[in-house]
């Protein structure tokens, strides 16, 4: 089959090749690849930024598609379910992360697209655990989008909890952002998405989304913004998903008193400049997430079957399994917002 493969460490090191399909065994399901949404993490990859993928490995964790085959163990899915699956391929299964199905906080784990070959190819594996069947209503589109959006329900309903009437501040109008909004707005909140005036068209995105308020923070002034929207106070949650040193310490001022910062994106470096003296002297919840776990997708799932999430406006690209190379040179130009790999 083909298959975009890593091939070893260091900048780009990609290409497409025709790999071995994979064969099921145990609790493992084949599934047909419909698509595959090309993440931030798979261009840090292509770059050599991201250190935690094995090589040579094929990339691609946000997907969705048709069962063909299943495993001997396998005792709920059957070939032709359409499904979407977590990125969880393996676990210990034995430290206390494992037993609390933290599976993402599993030092052992191994995961779709990084430890192991993904979606970005015509047949991927998953096990029965990790699978999810898709609702009639969820398109196989919507279902690729399943992953980051587990992650900001992660972020959102499981490391916090949003509430009908708080004014929430969302940094970084990306996919993740977009997501991140629609997650905020669907449990009632009042929403003010801040980008950079090269997000103009994401930001307009944002307003068709349901976001109350957009700013462009280098031409407005954010922090009038948000007193003037909370009575001078500042907003209950912010979740930072830009992973910009800049919008963390502009943000954290801008939390009321005893609220709480969710840091969401990933930072370049691991160690950066820190407003701390915003965080003790106004005793702000400052919360680390990662990833997303099981309870987080069937959040998500709930939400795209009720129809709380819009995820059609965010997909503006499709490309072929064999233009893969087009589809990330479109990602890193940043004139897209979310590219779609089809694999069929």
């Amino acid at each position: 089959m083909k298959a975009v493969l890593k091939k070893e460490a260091g900048y780009d090191k990609m290409s497409l090749e025709t790999v071995e399909e994979p064969k099921v065994k145990n609790d493992l399901v084949k599934i047909k690849v419909a698509f595959t949404g090309i993440c931030g993490t798979d261009i840090h990859t292509f770059t050599g930024e991201y250190k935690n993928s094995k090589t040579p490995v094929v990339l691609g964790h946000e997907f969705s598609g048709i069962i063909v085959e299943v495993g001997p163990d396998v005792k709920y899915l059957k070939v032709g379910d359409r499904v979407t699956s977590e990125t969880t391929f393996t676990t210990c299964g034995e430290c206390k992360y494992c037993l609390e199905k933290d599976y993402n906080l599993c030092s052992n784990r191994k995961g779709i697209g990084t430890q192991v070959n993904g979606s970005m190819a015509e047949y991927v594996l998953s096990r029965e655990e990790s699978v999810h069947v898709l609702a009639d209503t969820i398109s196989l589109e919507a279902g690729a989008l399943t992953e980051p959006l587990a992650c900001c329900v992660h972020a959102g309903l499981e490391k916090t909890s949003i509430h009908k009437d708080d004014v929430v501040l969302i940094f970084g109008p990306g996919p993740i952002g977009l997501l991140q909004c629609q997650v905020a707005k669907a449990q009632g909140a009042f929403v003010i998405l801040a980008g950079i005036t090269k997000d103009n068209d994401r930001l307009e995105l944002a307003k068709a989304l349901g976001v109350n308020v957009v700013v462009d923070v280098l031409k407005e002034d954010l922090a009038a913004v948000v007193f003037k929207h909370t009575d001078g106070y500042g907003v209950d949650k912010v979740f930072e998903c830009s992973g910009a040193v800049a919008a963390l310490n502009q943000g954290l001022p801008l939390v009321k008193k005893k609220g709480t910062f969710v840091q969401v994106g990933i930072f370049a470096n691991k160690t950066n400049p820190l407003d701390q003296e915003a965080i003790v002297q106004r005793e702000i919840n400052y919360i680390g997430t990662r990833s997303q776990k099981p309870s987080s997708w069937e959040k998500a799932l709930l939400l795209l079957e009720e129809g709380k999430i819009d995820v059609d406006k965010m997909i503006t690209k499709f490309v072929a399994l064999e233009e893969w190379r087009k589809g990330f040179e479109a990602v890193i130009e940043g004139n897209e917002i979310k590219v779609m790999i089809k694999s069929q």
